[in-house]
């Protein structure tokens, strides 16, 4: 998934981070050049769903324009990590 608006520069990688620990997912999340922020999640369907609708918000600080999803089969992603 991309998220944009003001998404970067307000912890939204370490709240996404935080959010799917929390959710048991696995994945990763990371800032893309364009000022939007990219994220891959992987687990239980329902916990993916929590997440994407969370994304639509994301933490107080940021402002989020748009999201857009895309569902592709699992790569087998257990932990969860932010990349640069």
């Amino acid at each position: 998934m991309v998220v944009s608006g003001f998404v970067q520069g307000v912890n939204f990688r370490w709240y996404t981070t935080e959010q799917a620990r929390r959710h048991e997912l696995g994945g990763w999340v990371r800032n893309l050049p364009d000022g939007s922020v990219e994220a891959v999640f992987e687990g239980a369907e329902e916990a993916v769903q929590r997440l994407i609708d969370w994304c639509h918000v994301g933490p107080r600080s940021a402002q989020v324009t748009h999201v857009e999803v895309t569902w592709e089969e699992p790569d087998g992603l257990f932990s969860f990590d932010v990349e640069f």
